[in-house]
């Protein structure tokens, strides 16, 4: 089989969880097939292999709106994949380009759904008119693919109702995987005292973009009634529009008047050091609204940690509550409840260390059992030889 693999996000410019899976996918699928990768970016990075090619905007457009440069790089993505059997394109940024390869070319198209656009309309502020053709895009590509995988049965059960149209059959769920080889628990603490982390004070951890997905400002609130032994440390970056980030930051301020430990690291880390941070943490905190999966929570769980994550979208297909963390549930109509019950539910982990100890455990038990990359590879290799016997 020749596969093209079309992406926004491959390394070294991975800033989320659909990046983390066509990564690891990708290295994965090479035992299995002939996979071609293609990815956004204005030319070849130094440590990309042969089979990784970069796709840019077209300059004629570096005023124009974000959306529409997206698009012009799923020209040159469907121009690059013509020697392929199959495309299987991740997230909208890239689904354009594999509908019109199949059009192009009569070959299948897959699409991975790691997000939906119409259960993220908090978009519009970020993209402007850009929301429509993201709209556009995501659903030309779901509602005419070949296959569709969602990433968790909770995504499944999303895409359904988001679009009717698609037939159920053409719907396969492939979970999310972790590497347990690269996230496992380690000794070593440089990263903690390099980043202003206190390693003999308890830490609640959270890594991700500030985004009003990943619910950030939600865990903020609810940490001002949080013990002040523990410290809160924020992996958080790459905000989505500059009123976020003034949310972000005007919160992050006003937690710091009433206590101290609370640590925002805002740039991006190496793998190795968000590895230490995920190993040492007393609890990982997952206060998304909107969650596929949360590739996330599995790198937590694969550092023996334990989640204190809302009980929405995929979650509660990884985090067991109960077992490898709690599990909070979340509506949109009183956030101020959820804000009470996370602060709770972190709390109740910070109190009882042994309990967290076994949690970590689990976690770390479940992550290998259920979630290797190479049981996911070969998932979805089924997939494809199934669209292509057809």
């Amino acid at each position: 089989m020749r596969i093209g693999l079309l992406t926004r996000e491959f390394p070294p410019d991975v800033y989320g969880g659909a990046g983390v899976h066509v990564e690891f996918l990708a290295r994965e699928l090479q035992t299995l097939a002939d996979v071609r990768v293609h990815a956004w970016g204005s030319a070849k990075a130094a440590e990309d292999p042969p089979h990784v090619l970069r796709h840019a905007a077209d300059p004629a457009l570096a005023d124009a709106n974000e959306a529409l440069r997206s698009l012009s790089i799923d020209l040159g993505m469907a121009a690059g994949v013509a020697d392929r059997d199959l495309v299987h394109s991740h997230t909208w940024y890239a689904n354009l380009g594999g509908h019109l390869a199949k059009l192009l070319y009569g070959i299948p198209h897959v699409m991975t759904a790691h997000s939906l656009e119409p259960l993220r309309p908090w978009k519009a502020e970020q993209l402007g008119g850009g929301y429509a053709l993201s709209s556009w895009a995501e659903r030309t590509a779901i509602e005419a693919a070949d296959a569709v995988i969602a990433v968790s049965e909770g995504m499944r059960a999303d895409i359904l109702g988001c679009y009717p149209a698609i037939d159920p059959a053409r719907v396969r769920v492939v979970h999310n995987g972790i590497d347990t080889e690269l996230y496992k628990p380690v000794r070593e603490l440089d990263a903690l005292i390099k980043n202003g982390v206190d390693p003999d004070r308890p830490y609640v951890l959270f890594v991700g973009r500030i985004t009003r997905q990943k619910g950030v400002p939600h865990l903020l609130r609810a940490a001002r009634s949080l013990n002040p032994s523990a410290q809160l440390v924020l992996c958080a970056g790459a905000p989505d529009t500059p009123a976020i980030d003034q949310e972000f930051r005007g919160l992050v301020e006003e937690l710091r008047q009433t206590r101290d430990g609370v640590i925002w690291i805002p740039e991006m880390l190496p793998r190795r050091e968000v590895v230490q941070l995920l190993t040492n943490a007393a609890l990982f905190a997952c206060p998304s609204v909107y969650e596929p999966l949360g590739i996330v929570n599995l790198e937590a769980m694969a550092c023996g940690t334990p989640v204190v994550a809302s009980a929405v979208g995929g979650i509660p297909e990884v985090v067991v509550d109960g077992v490898t963390g709690r599990l909070v549930g979340y509506d949109e109509s009183d956030p101020a409840a959820f804000e009470r019950s996370l602060a709770e539910a972190i709390e109740s982990v910070l109190a009882d260390p042994a309990a967290a100890r076994r949690m970590g455990e689990a976690g770390r038990e479940r992550a290998v059992r259920e979630f290797g990359w190479d049981a996911i590879a070969r998932r979805t290799a089924a997939v494809y030889e199934e669209i292509l016997r057809k």
